[in-house]
Order: C-alpha cells, then sequence, then structure tokens
C-alpha cells in the first residue's frame, strides 16, 4: 500500500474505533492494524527525513561551491 493509502485506512479504523459499535475482539484487531499502519508510516517519514536531509545538504554544497 502506498502512504496515502495507509493514511486513509487509518482513517477507517480511528473512524470504526469512534463508532463504538466494534466488538472487543475486532476493536482490538482494529487497534492492532492501525498500530501495524502507523508504525509503517512513521518508517516511510523517517527514510523520507533523512533523503530530504541529504538532498539539503548537497544543494547547500553546491551554493556554497559556486559563491567562491
Amino acid at each position: 500500500m502506498t502512504f496515502e493509502e495507509n493514511i486513509k485506512r487509518l482513517e477507517e479504523i480511528v473512524a470504526q474505533l469512534e463508532s463504538g459499535e466494534c466488538s472487543f475482539e475486532r476493536a482490538t484487531t482494529l487497534f492492532k492494524e492501525g498500530k501495524d499502519i502507523a508504525q509503517n508510516c512513521a518508517k516511510v517519514l523517517d527514510e523520507n527525513k533523512g533523503k530530504i536531509t541529504e538532498l539539503v545538504t548537497e544543494l547547500d554544497n553546491i551554493v556554497e561551491r559556486e559563491m567562491k
């Protein structure tokens, strides 16, 4: 699933849990699924943060060389 699809699924899970209409067993299953998706999303964000940081550093180095 894409990041956007994962976020959409998380929103669906939250809506189901907030509705109060789930059995305890279903709520537990949904909560675990949501936790797993949230962890995956956090990992993707962390990975992309690193890539963006690298790109900004490279850009800074290029600008610095050009200014000399």
